[in-house]
């Protein structure tokens, strides 16, 4: 090894440091080239094992509602993106595609995407991609790669590619976010819990420069908005924290704290379990820190789980994205019974729906959404809308982990939301809920309601 090369790489670590003692900027720690495992198409022309669940389309209290998946335990993960005119839906047993009525179209194991669990989803509509992530801890080489796969085009049942990034100190899945240029990715364990990757490149199917951050940035967010910078945002205890991804001059990524600002919240802590009919044993309500945040009109959305007068309800919240100044927050509780694993979705007119599910001791986890429109009273929601009923007792404190909701990425207006219930064993089942906000379908649905 060379003495330039040495004295070098000490100077390349000395910035590294400098930089994150400056408190407002902060730069990759590492860099690694990954080149991806390219698939012509979702089901590699047929070669992938099928998977085919859910469908059943139907009207639900005047919404189209259809199934997912059917055949999960009782932490099936459930997430949806909506985009080229179809609904792409994963779970920890693999994923599949709907068309927007709720038919089945294909569907194959997740060991065709390099396999993992603990799927997230986004459709990027600014790129007119989707991708999600499978995390593998079971690997022999002990890798426990983070599987980032990404499509050509706006068609699901096209060509991707997978990029299996290394985490070998990871302990669960991460979550994971994008802008105009970034993909973003943070997960729990190790020192370097942040990676980013530019998606022109996983678009293009070229080997990949993946930057490490050290420690975490944050939970990414969807950037709705057309921006290039990728948004990271954390909940302490006592504030909200915001940073944001940008391209120094060079073309590599350096992170710029945006604010960090005390949310003066009254209900921030983790919520407790909930209740079920017929049992002593009670249910994961989620997880105070939020599965889903979006950039959307310049600020971030997002709901969550916290304990409020000992249940379990959901919160959700508009922050401000420059200052980090809650714009407007809301709170679904109730006296009688348990709200749990939200997520939240909202569209270019800002307005909001969120998915959410129903637990408590006369009742088994039901799937639950609830809406708002832009112009409703800041901090208020329309009625709570039941899209099914639990079956049966769960037999163990897991639930979830998660749900979703996300906004149609073709029209940038309807909104969707995938929740859990319980089926006669106690297992999970999900449905999928379509909840239009363009004028046309509101009338329809209207129509339909009433009949």
């Amino acid at each position: 090894m060379s003495k330039a090369y040495l004295l070098g790489l000490l100077l390349s670590l000395t910035g590294n440091l400098q930089a994150q003692t400056i408190g407002d900027t902060v730069r990759p720690v590492r860099t690694e080239m990954i080149s991806p495992i390219h698939k012509n198409s979702f089901n590699n022309n047929g070669e992938c094992p099928e998977r085919k669940q859910g469908g059943n389309s139907r009207m639900v209290n005047g919404y189209l509602v259809f199934d997912g998946s059917m055949d999960g335990n009782r932490q099936v993960d459930p997430q949806i993106a909506v985009g080229g005119g179809y609904v792409l839906h994963g779970t920890n047993n693999g994923l599949v595609i709907y068309n927007k009525k709720g038919e089945y179209v294909q569907g194959i194991s997740q060991k065709c995407f390099n396999n993992g669990i603990d799927p997230k989803l986004f459709f990027d509509a600014h790129n007119q991609v989707f991708g999600f992530d499978l995390w593998v801890y079971w690997d022999s080489a002990k890798i426990k790669p983070v599987n980032i796969s990404v499509s050509e085009t706006n068609d699901p049942r096209g060509a991707w590619n997978t990029y299996p990034v290394p985490a070998p100190k990871g302990v669960d899945g991460g979550g994971i976010g994008y802008s105009k240029r970034w993909i973003g990715y943070s997960f729990p364990g190790g020192t370097e819990r942040t990676f980013v990757l530019k998606t022109a490149d996983a678009k293009s199917g070229k080997p990949a420069t993946i930057y490490h951050f050290s420690g975490s940035l944050g939970h990414p967010v969807y950037g709705q908005d057309g921006t290039d910078d990728i948004y990271f945002f954390e909940i302490d205890r006592d504030k909200f924290v915001i940073r944001r991804v940008t391209e120094a001059a060079d073309g590599t990524p350096v992170c710029v704290l945006v604010s960090s600002k005390p949310h003066n919240l009254k209900y921030v802590g983790g919520p407790p379990q909930s209740p079920q009919y017929g049992t002593q044993q009670k249910v994961s309500s989620g997880d105070r820190n939020p599965k889903n945040l979006v950039l959307q009109s310049g600020s971030i959305w997002f709901s969550q789980a916290v304990h409020c007068e000992g249940r379990a309800a959901v919160q959700w919240h508009q922050v401000n994205a420059i200052d980090g100044t809650i714009v407007q927050t809301g709170l679904i509780k109730s006296d009688t019974t348990n709200y749990i694993q939200t997520t939240l979705a909202v569209n270019k007119k800002n307005d909001v729906l969120i998915g959410f599910q129903e637990a408590n001791g006369n009742m088994f986890v039901s799937p639950r959404f609830a809406y708002r429109k832009s112009n409703d009273a800041a901090g208020t929601i329309r009625e709570i809308v039941r899209v099914g009923e639990g079956r049966g007792a769960a037999d163990g404190v897991a639930w979830g982990d998660y749900s979703g909701s996300v906004v149609d990425g073709d029209n940038q207006l309807d909104l969707w939301t995938i929740q859990s219930r319980s089926n006669e064993k106690g297992r999970g089942e999900t449905v999928i809920v379509q909840v239009p906000m363009t004028k046309n379908k509101m009338k329809q649905k209207k129509k339909q309601k009433t009949r």
